[in-house]
């Protein structure tokens, strides 16, 4: 008498790169670094979910106590925060400082091409102090305006000190924010999926207003050619 094998569940996929609670969950606090790494300091990372990996590590750390499965530490998270976006924009613009234009040149990727132009006009409308700070919570200009910094040759200590002060405003206040929301807000971890989804729409409103501000711009100025 023979037994069939029962067949082989299909293979998934282990983590979601597009989540922030799949990508926690899978990597922990050092997820956090890495994504943040990719994220600010290669062009390959702009489709990361920066903004809503802080708000809910910052949740995260929140509930629950330290033997809480899924449970993250305050300290641990700003730390792996910090470290992963500061070396991450600092790669960024010594990739850009090595490569030059060719690094933006060579993509095929429409996001980041859209995203070089905005961060282009940003770092010329604002200079580079307000522009290198602004670029932390814009998606994807974010991840463009590091390298593009360096091909331009904006200065190495201008770039550290700004990119540094944006780093950590962006990543230990929205840490924060997530913290303080889950403390107060009892068993916030049920509303966890809707309140991603609001941080996602929050974070493009920037980027949709620049665009919106861009596109008059051409128009005022197309009208008075």
């Amino acid at each position: 008498m023979t037994f069939a094998h029962p067949a082989a569940p299909p293979l998934q996929l282990a983590v979601n790169l597009l989540d922030a609670q799949s990508l926690l969950a899978t990597f922990g606090t050092l997820g956090i670094a890495v994504v943040l790494f990719a994220e600010t300091g290669l062009l390959v990372g702009f489709f990361l979910p920066g903004d809503s990996l802080l708000f809910t590590a910052g949740l995260l750390c929140a509930g629950g106590s330290a033997t809480t499965p899924g449970h993250l530490s305050l300290p641990w998270v700003l730390v792996a925060a910090a470290v992963g976006a500061l070396a991450g924009a600092q790669t960024g613009y010594l990739l850009g400082r090595r490569a030059g234009p060719a690094l933006l040149a060579r993509t095929k990727s429409r996001k980041i091409s859209e995203g070089a132009a905005r961060a282009s006009d940003i770092l010329e409308r604002y200079g580079h102090a307000k522009a290198i700070v602004l670029a932390r919570f814009l998606p994807v200009v974010r991840t463009v305006l590091n390298p593009l910094a360096g091909a331009l040759a904006v200065p190495a200590r201008t770039f550290t000190l700004w990119q540094t002060l944006g780093g950590l405003v962006w990543t230990v206040g929205l840490v924060l924010a997530g913290y303080a929301l889950g403390a107060s807000v009892p068993n916030v971890d049920r509303y966890l999926l809707p309140i991603i989804a609001v941080i996602v729409v929050v974070s493009l409103i920037p980027v949709a207003l620049e665009v919106i501000r861009s596109r008059r711009s051409h128009g005022t100025n197309g009208g008075r050619a």
